[in-house]
């Protein structure tokens, strides 16, 4: 039995901050409207300034996306591009410093990267089942990867989103 009186909170209990981190969040063919609504609901939690959403990854208006990020697509911001790569150029051409979260021959522990030090930042995720799509890793300025303790060499996008997005906030 706990004796401190630790007692969970409620949503009542929370007050938004608002605070946002210059991080966009880039989602190429991401088709699982629940890995969508997940991401929506990690970019609120963690003040991710917004998210592209492209090609075939699933877009607001959708119930279960909806029903999944708990409604944070109704405030945290995003755009649709139809060309990822497009999208890609924008932000770079914007100042953002452009990482795909992918296990490649060139990636690199997320961990031993300095985000304080690139200012503005835009992580791309891929496809659910084939992750980032070679277009774009051929144009982003550095790979990254979450290093993989067990047999799997992967993670669920909105999982591995997660790790990325707290680990790049958690710097910045």
């Amino acid at each position: 039995m706990n004796d401190n009186n630790d007692v969970q909170l409620t949503h009542l209990d929370h007050h938004a901050d608002d605070q946002q981190f210059p991080l966009i969040l880039l989602l190429d063919d991401v088709s699982d409207a629940a890995n969508v609504g997940a991401i929506f609901r990690v970019a609120d939690a963690l003040g991710v300034e917004r998210l592209l959403l492209c090609g075939d990854t699933v877009v607001p208006p959708n119930r279960r996306l909806t029903r999944t990020s708990r409604a944070t697509d109704k405030v945290v911001g995003h755009q649709y591009y139809e060309d990822a790569v497009a999208a890609l150029s924008t932000q770079s051409a914007q100042g953002y410093h452009c990482i795909a979260l992918e296990l490649t021959q060139q990636s690199v522990d997320i961990k031993t990267v300095d985000f304080g030090a690139l200012g503005k930042v835009c992580l791309i995720l891929g496809a659910e089942q084939r992750g980032v799509n070679a277009r774009l890793l051929e144009n982003v300025a550095q790979t990254v990867h979450i290093p993989m303790l067990g047999q799997n060499s992967s993670m669920n996008v909105a999982t591995a989103c997660a790790v990325g997005v707290y680990e790049i906030t958690r710097q910045l």
